[in-house]
C-alpha cells in the first residue's frame, strides 16, 4: 500500500488545533439503577472543555438540540472552529451533522475502531473516569449534572494543561474569547 500524498493525520491536528473542536458520547453508571450518557466536547487549540448535556435516554432530537446549544455558544464565544471531529457513533446521525454544516463547520468522521484520531477527548474521558467518576459515588442524573458542572469549572479555571506550556484556560478580555494564562507563579524580584 503506497502512502498517500499530504499531510498524515497528526500533522492535521497539529495544523488546524486553532480551529478543531472534538465531541464524544460516554456512559456513567448511576447508584439508581440507571445509565446516563453524557455529551462533551473540546477544542484542541486552549483544551477548553464543554458538557453538552447528560440524559437517560439520547435520543435524535436531544443529540440535534444539543449541537444547536452548542453551536450558539460557539457563536457568542466568538470560537474559530472550522472543524467538528467525532466518531461513528449512531446516535451522531445526519441530523446531528447537518445541525454544524449549516453552521459552515466541516464534519470529519474518525476511522471505525480508532480511538487515536480522536485522543484529545478520549484523554479527557479518561482523566475524568479515573479522577472523578470512579471515584464519586452518584446518585442519579441531577447528581451528575452538579458534579460534571464542577468538573467543567474545575479544568477550564484551575487546571494546567501540559500541552498548553502549564497554561490554564480562561475567559479573555476581548469579545469572550478563550485564552490561555500561565499558572505558574514567578518569583518576585523586588522581595530581595
Amino acid at each position: 500500500m503506497t502512502p498517500r500524498p499530504g499531510p498524515g493525520w497528526a500533522q492535521f491536528l497539529r495544523s488546524q488545533a486553532e480551529a478543531i473542536l472534538a465531541l464524544d458520547l460516554f456512559t456513567v453508571d448511576l447508584l439508581d439503577g440507571t445509565k446516563a450518557y453524557v455529551l462533551a466536547a473540546i477544542e484542541h487549540a486552549t483544551r477548553r472543555i464543554r458538557i453538552l448535556g447528560a440524559t437517560a435516554h439520547p435520543g435524535g432530537q436531544w443529540i440535534v438540540q444539543q449541537a444547536r446549544n452548542l453551536c450558539m455558544d460557539l457563536d457568542q464565544a466568538g470560537a474559530d472552529v472550522k472543524f467538528v471531529l467525532h466518531d461513528r457513533d449512531v446516535i451522531f446521525h445526519e441530523g446531528f451533522d447537518t445541525v454544524f454544516t449549516a453552521a459552515s463547520l466541516r464534519i470529519v468522521r474518525s476511522g471505525v475502531q480508532m480511538p487515536r484520531m480522536n485522543s484529545i477527548m478520549e484523554r479527557w474521558i479518561g482523566g475524568c473516569r479515573r479522577e472523578l467518576l470512579d471515584r464519586t459515588l452518584i446518585w442519579n442524573l441531577p447528581h451528575l449534572r452538579k458534579i460534571l458542572a464542577a468538573c467543567e469549572r474545575h479544568h477550564n479555571d484551575h487546571r494546567p494543561h501540559m500541552a498548553l506550556s502549564s497554561a490554564v484556560v480562561r475567559p479573555g478580555k476581548s469579545g469572550g474569547r478563550y485564552v490561555c494564562e500561565l499558572a505558574v507563579s514567578l518569583p518576585d524580584s523586588s522581595a530581595s
